[in-house]
């Protein structure tokens, strides 16, 4: 697995940026005062959450009016590698689940 697939499901793996990426896919858009407002985590926590999903390219800061409220918008594509690599994982996973009962029926 890429470092970059590392980092979208260890992005992915927390419960409180699922729920962020949930507002961005409800809202379109959203800022740290409105995930502050949404979520039991403070403004510092809420901060650090989209730090780790900006590292991981999942989403991107909206070019705005300096010294305005900063708003966030998921990046097109980011989670195209990672479906992309569990779609090949399942059906790998798949074959393998299909050779193991075609050898346990033929030994029956």
């Amino acid at each position: 697995m890429s470092d970059q697939l590392g980092l979208v499901f260890g992005a992915l793996a927390d419960p409180t940026r699922r729920q962020m990426l949930e507002a961005l896919i409800r809202d379109g858009s959203t800022s740290v005062p409105a995930l502050t407002a949404e979520l039991p985590i403070t403004r510092q926590a809420v901060a650090k959450h989209l730090s780790s999903l900006a590292g991981a390219g999942l989403i991107e800061r909206e070019l705005g009016t300096p010294g305005r409220e900063v708003h966030y918008h998921l990046a097109p594509g980011a989670l195209g590698p990672a479906a992309s690599w569990m779609r090949i994982a399942d059906a790998a996973w798949a074959g393998r689940l299909d050779r193991l009962k075609t050898s346990l029926e033929a030994h029956r």
